[in-house]
């Protein structure tokens, strides 16, 4: 759980029931009721250059911030930019390849960007925050799930650990293309696919990693995930690198949080540190019927997603919310 969670959990809470989804959870996005065929998906992020391309990183930053309107089964339609720079140091000209990266992705996914805020920082920040829309009868939230569902991941992990390497210079920049390419990609198939078929729980595996994320949807839903940790699709170089220790320091907080509510049996101690390593713009991990999991693969196959990979199951609650085993 972040901090911003800790601190909302001691304000008063909402109270108007137009709120459909809110902090509760902490899910992916806020939801709020229009009327009886519209809400609103409202989402924002915002976090410093992973990588050196200032228009990749652009590209990055908001293919992570529409993913959250993807995860609740929304489809996005506008955006503002939300800027840090340090124009007193750098030239525009970088500012403008960031702004550039991301109206590409906020273009792709068919969208508009409605313009955006900057202030003067000492650090180089750029996000965006997302509006979607919804039907209030189809949202998909963290807290869905169903025992015996089957779980479903549609990107491969490892994106902290490469760009962590890159940033250190222990990989050539060119190694970095496919984590540069899972990352920049939209969730919009994986999204589609989820819809086409039917599923009941959906996040998106970002800051807390995949067991950290796991756990909020096991916490939600009031039962207990198994994940079948070698199932997990990892980017190449991933393993290798995190035995280098490319690791991003949010594995050791990820897993803190968890404490005795997370058991690995029988991992190597490398793969769980990888997969409680936090991502930046991943895959949706969906929870399906059981009966449906095969047609959700396949949907997810004939729109090339990064990933189509059963990774685990949904049981009944135990004292742990997540295994890896």
């Amino acid at each position: 759980m972040g901090a911003t969670a800790q601190v909302l959990r001691q304000l008063p809470k909402p109270t108007d029931p137009n709120l459909l989804v809110g902090t509760d959870h902490f899910d992916d996005a806020g939801v709020y009721k229009l009327d009886e065929t519209t809400a609103l998906v409202l989402t924002l992020d915002f976090f410093p250059p992973l990588v050196d391309d200032p228009y990749q990183f652009g590209r990055i930053a908001a293919a992570n911030s529409l993913s959250d309107v993807y995860a609740m089964g929304g489809r996005p339609i506008s955006a503002l930019n939300i800027v840090g720079f340090p124009d007193d140091e750098l030239p525009l000209e970088i500012l403008g390849e960031i702004l550039r990266g991301g109206a590409e992705r906020v273009t792709a996914a068919k969208a508009v960007t409605a313009g955006g805020h900057s202030v003067r920082d000492a650090e180089i920040k750029y996000g965006l925050s997302v509006t979607g829309v919804v039907h209030p009868d189809q949202i998909w939230t963290n807290d869905g799930a169903k025992v015996g569902d089957v779980l479903v991941l549609t990107k491969p992990i490892g994106s902290g650990i490469l760009t962590s390497a890159a940033k250190l210079g222990k990989i050539p920049i060119d190694d970095l293309q496919q984590a540069v390419d899972v990352m920049t990609d939209l969730n919009a198939a994986a999204c589609e696919a989820a819809q086409k078929i039917g599923v009941r729980g959906v996040t998106d595996i970002t800051g807390f990693g995949l067991v950290g994320h796991a756990s909020e949807m096991a916490n939600g839903s009031n039962l207990s995930i198994e994940i079948e940790a070698t199932a997990v699709p990892l980017l190449e170089q991933t393993a290798a690198l995190a035995k280098k220790k490319m690791l991003t320091r949010a594995y050791i907080s990820n897993l803190e949080a968890l404490g005795d509510r997370f058991e690995a049996r029988g991992v190597d101690q490398l793969l769980v540190n990888i997969l409680a390593d936090a991502q930046t713009s991943g895959g949706l991990l969906i929870a399906v019927a059981e009966d449906k999991v095969d047609a959700l693969v396949a949907a997810l196959k004939e729109r090339s997603t990064p990933a189509a990979a059963i990774v685990g199951r949904c049981v009944q609650r135990t004292e742990q919310s997540v295994t890896l085993a």
